[in-house]
């Protein structure tokens, strides 16, 4: 155990449940439930891997108490009926075999249910969509309510019965309890309405009922929005005073933040320090003399042993890092943070992929979420040499994965440095914790003996020939999209020039003024690219415009980046172009076409991030050199066609399957 990080692995202990660290897993919805809503042996695996790998309490996902009026997705889970039960045993059976405490966390959703989903119309305090757009509930009648009330106490009872050490009642993040305390979405006028008590009564009859029904000894956490962060909502102050209508029988307060319509703050955007939202829990603590919880981007250790140590808060929760890194706490207790494959807090195959498009949760730094790091236990029957050429995310992960397995791996990269655009775009002050992701790769193959690395040297056919390669995996990435449009070729990127790509912005970040009030900045693309680039510009006070051929800017960008990203933008007056082309660059003035007019539109700075176009150079060269050998050639990443980091990491861990179709494992 590392003395460094004392208060981390002091045990604490809650009624009568003793945690062994003071790490939580916090719940977070994975899509891995079963149709039926039981849990499956998948979601089972993947909480057992974050067990194995230390964590002191595992609190899983919303489970519903009141299905399907109450569901939050497609594959939530369920504990509103017995039959759920069964798997629930399970599962504590299996977590607690590896010495995890193990909790559940309950929930209603309320107005964030969809009828298209559950084929009823959602219900909520009032008449008022849970979040801009969306569906208009009907507010519960009161006899509903003490309906409801009951519900999550029978709940408790079964997960107390099931093994579980405790429970959590979800009173944050815009669900059915949220959406009654908070004045955003709560114009009630009886008893459940109007003033805190009345807004806190719904949460004050679900806690006494499930003390009710779990008995004096049984931990009750509450997860509640602190700090909704939303006008009108909410504030810090606000939320000690609903707590203390029902604090009496609650052991533990899950201290988060945020609603729907601020969810870069409930589900922390990567700009945000590590830790930021520990003020909020050291105020709940200091009120009210309880233990918290307290969570926001803690990917370091020494940042979460110092929230400790000046108590400010009990436990620190980790969501989205333990998806990264199952064994954060093990490599941490151990001497080996240095190992630790930190959270970027892309939020992609997390929330990207649940909230935004109903998938089952992924990772673009872990492409093994639930078999953890079984992979390495095979190893290569036979010698096998592979060659990798290109040392970005997706061409280190082949690289390492290849090497760990047993293969003699060498891989060539033209620069002098490796980690290929992500470390590029880590440049980018608000993007600088995406390069903890490269570095954790470059760390990793640093400790492997068989991989040997080439920077600053091309991968010319002689060289790839003389290694007597097995597999070649070809991961040279994208270059900027740059079509020809009038006047772009003469002026982008050029001595001298107003007009620049994205690495063009990169390569001159020091020469931007601090203060640009009265600058003016376009961008042409509104997508990933050009939004980076909008957010660089628009705090710094620039006159900024946002160019963007299709009708909607960010269409593709995960629910926590987009709801940050309009937010920024409507807070700095962004002008948004929507079905506007660009026509012609101009020393000083990109000429659009909007409505079949075009126009001049003047600036200071200009930046064309029409995204990126695969940049394949040596590929069609070595596929004809070695037409008639048995070498397989594999295209990876960015070079089959510009995507994201998390695509061609998928694509880099898959190398495994291609050694196991040419039977080397």
């Amino acid at each position: 155990m590392k003395s460094n990080y004392k208060n981390i692995f002091t045990p604490l202990t809650i009624k009568n449940m003793t945690m062994r660290n003071r790490i939580m897993m916090t719940p977070m919805g994975t899509n891995y439930g079963e149709q039926t809503g039981e849990m499956s042996f998948l979601h089972i695996d993947y909480y057992t891997e974050r067990a194995k790998g230390g964590v002191g309490l595992i609190m899983v996902e919303n489970a519903s108490v009141d299905s399907p009026l109450g569901s939050n997705g497609t594959t939530q889970i369920r504990i509103d009926h017995d039959n759920y039960m069964p798997r629930f045993f399970k599962l504590c059976e299996t977590l607690h075999a590896h010495g995890a405490c193990v909790g559940v966390q309950l929930n209603h959703a309320g107005a964030s249910a969809q009828s298209k989903r559950t084929n009823m119309q959602p219900v909520s305090a009032s008449d008022i969509p849970s979040k801009a757009g969306g569906e208009i509930p009907r507010p519960l009648k009161v006899e509903e309510i003490y309906e409801i009330v009951k519900k999550y106490g029978e709940a408790a009872a079964r997960a107390q019965a099931c093994g579980f050490d405790c429970v959590e009642i979800h009173a944050g993040h815009s669900y059915l309890l949220s959406q009654f305390m908070s004045p955003t979405t709560n114009k009630r006028t009886d008893e459940f309405g109007g003033c805190p008590e009345n807004r806190a009564r719904f949460t004050k009859l679900v806690v006494e009922e499930v003390r009710k029904q779990v008995g004096p000894m049984f931990p009750i956490f509450v997860r509640i929005s602190a700090d909704e962060l939303m006008e009108g909502g909410n504030t810090l102050e606000d939320t000690l005073e609903l707590l203390s209508y029902f604090q009496e029988e609650v052991d533990a307060f899950d201290v988060s933040a945020g609603l729907n319509g601020s969810l870069q703050f409930q589900i922390d955007a990567n700009y945000l320090k590590d830790g930021w939202r520990s003020y909020m829990a050291k105020a709940v603590r200091e009120k009210y003399n309880k233990p918290c919880v307290t969570m926001g981007n803690i990917r370091d250790p020494r940042v979460a042993d110092d929230v400790l140590e000046r108590g400010d808060a009990d436990i620190i929760g980790m969501g989205r890092g333990l998806i990264a890194d199952p064994h954060w706490v093990k490599k941490v207790a151990t001497g080996h943070e240095d190992d630790i494959r930190k959270c970027i807090s892309c939020n992609i195959g997390c929330a990207g992929n649940r909230i935004g498009v109903n998938r089952p949760i992924r990772c673009t730094v872990n492409p093994t979420v639930n078999s953890g790091f079984d992979y390495k236990k095979k190893k290569v029957n036979k010698p096998c040499n592979v060659v990798v050429i290109g040392g970005g995310t997706a061409g280190l992960e082949a690289a390492c994965t290849a090497a760990e397995v047993g293969c003699t791996t060498f891989l060539f990269e033209k620069n002098d440095h490796l980690g290929g655009l992500a470390v590029e775009i880590s440049k980018i002050p608000d993007k600088k914790r995406l390069r903890d992701f490269p570095d954790y790769l470059v760390h990793r193959a640093s400790k492997l003996t068989n991989l040997f690395i080439f920077k600053g040297q091309e991968a010319t056919l002689p060289l790839i020939k003389a290694l007597h390669p097995n597999i070649i995996v070809n991961s040279t990435g994208s270059n900027p999209l740059l079509p020809p449009i009038k006047g772009l070729h003469d002026h982008i990127d050029k001595e001298g020039s107003k007009v620049a790509s994205i690495t063009g912005m990169i390569n001159h970040l020091a020469d931007y003024p601090e203060d640009c009030t009265g600058k003016k900045v376009v961008v042409v693309g509104g997508g990933a690219v050009g939004l980076d680039v909008v957010e660089y510009f628009a705090p710094k006070g620039a006159q900024v415009s946002i160019v963007e051929m299709m009708p909607q800017i960010g269409k593709d960008l995960d629910p926590v980046s987009k709801c940050g990203t309009n937010t920024l933008m409507r807070e700095h007056n962004v002008n948004q172009m929507t079905e506007t082309a660009l026509c012609e660059v101009k020393a000083d003035a990109f000429t659009v076409k909007a409505n079949g007019e075009e126009k001049d539109l003047p600036f200071d700075y200009g930046f064309v991030c029409l995204g990126m176009r695969a940049n394949a150079p040596v590929l069609d060269e070595i596929r004809e050199a070695f037409a008639d050998t048995n070498v397989e050639i594999i295209n990876i990443g960015d070079s089959v066609r510009a995507r994201r980091i998390i695509d061609g990491v998928q694509e880099g861990h898959n190398i495994l399957n291609v050694l196991a179709d040419h039977e080397y494992l």
